[in-house]
């Protein structure tokens, strides 16, 4: 996200106006209807609030016009908030938080090559004969594995969220039978026996995930320590980065070349950070492993609740996993094709040789709309204005598709079967009683009759 910019004025003899930007102050010039538009462009370019946004508005609020009961509406609040934050945030602030942790038993010396670096992709360092000549390479890697490692605790704390909603509704509405949270059974009856064997097993998976985020963490203190003198941990620090490019080299040695394949493998299947500014940001392959992460634990949680509740998670959760780690990028690319296909918003949607479609940057609207303007002799200004209402046009159509198709109408067919599915099993129930209470001659008579 570019930062704000500070405009300075000079005056000069002829009382002119110049800046320190001659294209930035557009930003500056736009009209007070604009702002709201321009605010959500550049949320767009910021992953992890663009994620949260819409992970909320496509999760949350279609839920909240669903919701069942009461309880039903807490405990999908409390997954909701609390997750989006664990998963767009808290990466970025464990982060940071492990890295000045460990580098502090480096060399001082090194310490600042070390910050120079640690936000650099591995493939980048392992290809830097200067940082390999230097050792840097060698301490750098290891570093960067050892926050990965620590920060197991992300998706730890993803998969034991689940259980903690299933204590956190034991404790506040006395049930753990999913008919009675959801308000399916009118009746409302609780078991005793069933309410202590869904307490358990949720405090017996919270125990789990803190062991495993605690032996990640002393992982991550071994690699920090002696990493760099162990070849064999230089190639465990490799494998953690990046496994996604192992697996593509591997499918290349097995005779598989798919070059969006190799593509896909680098970006998702690694737990890496991104970097932006020379900081350690949240990367698509560290959400696909949480909210991975957060599906099997949602699939466990429900399984001790009762069968509709698991079977609502798999109805739900994996469509959520897919849109949550790859957003409204699909929608993203059929609609520009479509856009490209009918010369819509053509100043800002070009087709690269690769089939591909490339749309400018917010930030690089201002460049774009003063050359617009140079060549049709009209205000800058009023370009920019322009580039900014189509961009936001083009933005918020996926994204306005996604909410709707993800949120409403998702949240509504999960309702549906899980209502449908209650409703045929209560005309088992009471089919499997009336045969039950047939009994000697009676049923003997009825098993003929079905034979």
């Amino acid at each position: 996200m570019p930062e704000k910019i500070n405009l300075h004025k000079i005056t000069t003899p002829k009382n002119n106006i110049t800046f320190n930007s001659k294209e930035n102050y557009l930003f500056n010039g736009i009209d007070r209807s604009l702002k709201p538009l321009d605010t959500f462009v550049k949320s767009q370019e910021n992953l992890k609030v663009t994620r949260f946004i819409q992970d909320v508005v496509t999760n949350w609020l279609p839920k909240v016009v669903f919701t069942r009961s009461l309880a039903d509406f807490t405990e999908m609040s409390f997954l909701e908030f609390t997750e989006s934050a664990l998963f767009y945030f808290i990466p970025a602030v464990l982060g940071g938080v492990f890295y000045k942790v460990f580098s502090k038993l480096a060399p001082k010396n090194l310490r600042e090559d070390l910050r120079r670096n640690i936000a650099k992709p591995a493939d980048t360092i392992l290809k830097d004969t200067k940082l390999a000549q230097s050792g840097v390479a060698k301490r750098v890697l290891p570093l960067k594995a050892a926050i990965i490692l620590a920060c197991a605790s992300i998706p730890a704390a993803e998969y034991a969220l689940s259980f903690a909603k299933n204590l956190l509704t034991l404790k506040v509405f006395k049930k753990s039978d999913f008919n009675n949270v959801v308000n399916l059974n009118k009746n409302q009856t609780e078991n005793e026996e069933h309410q202590e064997k869904v307490r358990k097993s949720a405090k017996n998976h919270i125990k789990k995930a803190g062991v495993l985020s605690l032996g990640g963490l002393g992982a991550g203190f071994i690699f920090a320590r002696y990493g760099h003198k162990s070849e064999l941990l230089q190639g465990a620090s490799s494998l953690i980065l990046q496994p996604g490019k192992h697996l593509a080299d591997g499918l290349k040695k097995a005779g598989v070349h798919s070059g969006k394949l190799e593509k896909f493998l680098k970006k998702y299947i690694t737990p890496d950070f991104d970097e932006k500014n020379g900081k350690l940001t949240l990367s698509k392959g560290q959400l696909l492993i949480s909210t991975a992460s957060g599906f099997f634990g949602y699939s466990e949680a429900g399984k001790d609740r009762g069968k509709l509740d698991r079977l609502e998670v798999w109805t739900r959760v994996p469509f959520v996993v897919l849109y949550t780690t790859f957003g409204s990028a699909i929608f993203d690319q059929a609609f520009n094709h479509i856009f490209v296909k009918k010369n819509k918003f053509s100043d800002l949607i070009k087709k690269a040789e690769d089939g591909s479609v490339k749309i400018p940057s917010r930030a690089e609207l201002p460049e774009l709309a003063t050359k617009i303007a140079k060549a049709k002799n009209t205000l800058p200004q009023t370009e920019f204005n322009r580039l900014l209402r189509e961009k936001a046009i083009i933005t918020a159509i996926p994204y306005g598709f996604s909410l709707i198709f993800m949120g409403f109408l998702l949240a509504g067919i999960t309702r549906f079967w899980t209502q449908y599915r209650y409703n045929r099993t209560q005309k088992n129930t009471v089919a499997d009683n009336i045969f039950k209470n047939f009994t000697g001659a009676d049923a003997g008579e009825i098993k003929k009759f079905m034979v």
